[in-house]
């Protein structure tokens, strides 16, 4: 009993400990409201050229492998919703730089936990901070092109899986902008290249066959085109079946990242310290 009481104990301290994290960075990202809705704005910039580029090849090719002009506009507003879990990843960044700014950052992550206190805290709070949107464009998709309520439900499981991959790599972002600014440049660079391809806006039978051999060696173009599949197939079975490498590079993935984010962040951190003060 006594035992059972302690452990409801940590973890009620625990949880306590990443809600406080998630209160604080929610109030902070909406201290200036314009760059907040921005913030919005911008990830729509990036899905309007494509639209209005394949509204016009729809007209003389009706198909890029799975996608016309029936079904094109889910890839779109996958690709929105994509890019605002996107940003999770620069959260991690920015968020540590400014508790290096303020010199709070080492009373934050000192503790055996606090790398896991860290990661859910921004990582929960992102998903609040982008619900809005998110959901809109989640129901404007499903009146378009509606889906049943099981295939909502492994969606949006797949898109909280993708979240929890793009933490991992934030912190990984993290950790290195408060310890090595070139190496954390570098790691922006090479991430916003990876992403690029991902086939986040372009289906992946409209690049030529050479960048296509090149797509294939990125793991993230198999969990966004599982995504999608999901959608337009409308049958986890099916889609788990026939699409079964890109579910297993979602689960070793989701595995793996966020676990590697938390150790490369703890060998840096000790390594390196917090450099610029």
């Amino acid at each position: 009993m006594f035992r059972r009481m302690i452990n409801r104990k940590v973890i009620k301290n625990r949880l306590s400990k990443i809600l406080a994290l998630i209160e604080k960075n929610v109030k902070l990202n909406t201290r200036f409201k314009f760059a907040f809705i921005f913030s919005f704005i911008t990830p729509i910039i990036s899905i309007l050229m494509p639209l209005i580029i394949f509204g016009q090849f729809f007209e003389f090719n009706p198909q890029f492998g799975p996608w016309n002009i029936s079904n094109y506009l889910i890839f779109s507003f996958i690709a929105y919703n994509i890019n605002l879990l996107k940003g999770i990843i620069s959260e991690f960044p920015a968020q540590l730089r400014m508790e290096k700014f303020w010199k709070t950052l080492p009373a934050l992550i000192i503790g055996p936990f606090n790398r896991y206190y860290l990661l859910f805290g921004i990582f929960f709070s992102h998903l609040i901070l982008i619900s809005i949107p998110f959901i809109f464009f989640f129901v404007i998709g499903f009146i378009y092109y509606p889906i049943s309520f099981f295939t909502v439900i492994a969606i949006l499981g797949t898109y909280f899986l993708i979240a929890l991959i793009f933490s991992g790599l934030g912190l990984i972002m993290g950790v290195f902008a408060i310890s090595n600014e070139n190496v954390w440049r570098f790691l922006s660079f090479t991430i916003n290249l990876i992403f690029w391809a991902s086939c986040i806006t372009y289906p992946f039978e409209f690049f030529p066959s050479l960048i296509q051999d090149f797509i294939n060696l990125n793991p993230l173009y198999y969990i966004f085109d599982f995504l999608r599949l999901l959608w337009i197939e409308n049958n986890f079975i099916i889609t788990l079946t026939t699409h079964s490498l890109h579910f297993y590079v979602l689960i070793s993935l989701t595995i793996s990242i966020p676990l590697i984010g938390v150790k490369i962040f703890d060998k840096i951190y000790k390594k390196y310290g917090i450099v610029g003060y």
